[in-house]
């Protein structure tokens, strides 16, 4: 017996069967499944073809996209412009591997980064993203790609330096290498790396870098190569979106306020403890910052006289010395102050003079709400990021000590078109606090003086002082990276005739 029913042919005899679908459909399932099978396949491989070959085609596709997630610069006629898209990678043979541990602070590593790049290249090496110090006094846990964007890093270097994120497992040790670890010689030349660091790379493959700091010279350096530190440092080193967009809405909220001062106040424990300086301080803290001192066996001069250190100017100011300073130099309490600093020493008592004189003086803990900063907290990193924005950002930069963030805005500062930085001479200032304080110098006299002092001190343009024999003396490329704003090879027309700016 047969039964019939909307197509379906189902046959009945003695014993029960199930229904027979025709094979028309059958083929056709089979084909639909079979097809897609296969053309999933087909773009897996395609995909992995060209990660392994570098295909600028789907690098193009992707950097065009991560472009349009940035934000748009700015051209000269108002028009918003989107940044190009990166260059095509370079072609090269790779020597070897190099792994890098930077040591420090925010700034202090991303020089370093900027150094290390530079070697790579020069040595025809393929770097590894940079270690970042988890060691020092801050304690920051964070790596790489929590501070910086690691995809642009990675794809805006592309034709100068293959960059990857860790050293593939044919090279581990399992697989018979081993990995050379050396700190290179400070402040050393393309020679040095050429002729020691390369061979070095026959042998072993892989070279680790356990410390970065100050590892290449200032000056006497081909031209390529200090561009090349300058496109890493103002182009490559990204921060991530999360700083990005949170230093960027500081930059927002004080700009709508009107022009605002960035005061790098470097007043704070570690300094204190690591420089010696305990001017202003009462016996109980000078006793705490000098046991910190012996606590850290890389803050190698133990015994300081503080006041010694403080009339060579090699103490940051302190608040209440900062405070005068300021007022010399014109700036009046209507002036809003950017406090870009962590955590001053002696609280805000030691800050009450200062806002005595400048109410106006905010930081990024009053303008931002808790939660904002709660992803942060505890990365001490990632809070500098934030005041080297708005440093960098300020419509007049204020440090207070020369360390390696005041010499890295001040650089950026002089890239972005000689911003005003006001570099303070701690050695002829000393004096002159002191007798303006014991009553031998009248205020007017004491800031015509800071005013004269300062007049050739306000980041314009000029050449780094150059000492061969003594390299770690002499200006600090970061700081002063002239090279890279002169066009061509020679600056005189630039640096010679501007000396002098108005203050403030």
């Amino acid at each position: 017996m047969e039964v019939r029913s909307e197509g379906i042919q189902v046959r009945c005899d003695d014993k029960l069967q199930a229904p027979v679908i025709p094979r028309t459909r059958l083929r056709v399932w089979f084909i639909r499944v079979c097809s897609s099978i296969v053309l999933w396949t087909c773009l897996v491989q395609l995909v992995t073809v060209t990660e392994l070959r570098h295909s600028h085609f789907i690098s193009g596709i992707t950097s065009r996209i991560y472009h349009k997630t940035q934000s748009p610069l700015q051209a000269e006629n108002g028009v918003a412009q989107h940044p190009p898209p990166f260059l095509p990678a370079r072609n090269y043979t790779s020597n070897g591997f190099l792994r890098v541990s930077c040591n420090g602070g925010l700034n202090q590593m991303r020089a370093a980064i900027c150094d290390m790049v530079t070697v790579a290249r020069l040595l025809n090496l393929t770097l590894v993203v940079p270690e970042l110090d988890k060691k020092s006094f801050w304690a920051d846990p964070s790596n790489f790609e929590d501070i910086f964007d690691v995809r642009h890093f990675i794809h805006s270097l592309r034709d100068e330096v293959r960059i990857v994120k860790r050293v593939p497992k044919r090279f581990s040790r399992e697989n018979g290498f081993s990995t050379l670890e050396m700190p290179p010689i400070s402040w050393s030349n393309e020679k040095y790396y050429l002729e020691q660091i390369l061979p070095l790379f026959a042998k072993h493959k892989v070279v680790h870098f356990n410390k970065t700091d100050a590892r290449l010279a200032n000056n006497g350096l081909p031209l390529d190569l200090q561009k090349l530190r300058c496109r890493v440092n103002y182009q490559a080193l990204k921060f991530t979106p999360q700083i990005e967009n949170l230093g960027q809405k500081l930059i927002r909220i004080l700009s709508e306020k009107g022009p605002f001062v960035a005061l790098h106040l470097r007043y704070e424990m570690d300094m204190l403890a690591f420089s010696g300086c305990t001017h202003g301080c009462t016996n109980e803290e000078a006793e705490e910052l000098k046991r910190m001192r012996y606590e850290f066996p890389s803050w190698r001069e133990k015994e300081i006289v503080s006041e010694e250190r403080r009339s060579q100017g090699l103490c940051p100011l302190t608040p209440e010395e900062a405070a005068l300073i300021l007022q010399a130099l014109g700036f009046d309490r209507e002036t809003q102050v950017y406090l870009a600093a962590g955590e001053i020493y002696g609280g805000e008592r030691r800050l009450a003079q200062l806002r005595a004189k400048f109410p106006r003086i905010v930081k990024k803990e009053t303008l931002l709400a808790r939660d904002e900063l709660q992803q942060f907290q505890n990365h001490s990193s990632q809070m500098a990021a934030l005041d080297f924005m708005v440093s960098v950002a300020s419509n007049t930069f204020i440090p207070s000590y020369d360390g390696n963030m005041a010499k890295l805005v001040e650089g950026h500062r002089r890239y972005s078109g000689f911003e005003k930085s006001i570099l303070l001479d701690r050695k002829k200032l000393v004096g002159l606090l002191d007798m303006q304080q014991n009553g031998t110098l009248r205020w007017n006299e004491f800031a015509d003086a800071v005013r004269q002092v300062h007049e050739k001190r306000m980041g314009q343009p000029t050449y780094r002082r150059v000492n061969v024999d003594k390299p770690k003396e002499e200006d600090y490329f970061y700081a002063n990276p002239y090279e890279c704003f002169c066009e061509g090879t020679k600056c005189d027309n630039m640096l010679g005739p501007r000396n002098s700016s108005q203050v403030p």
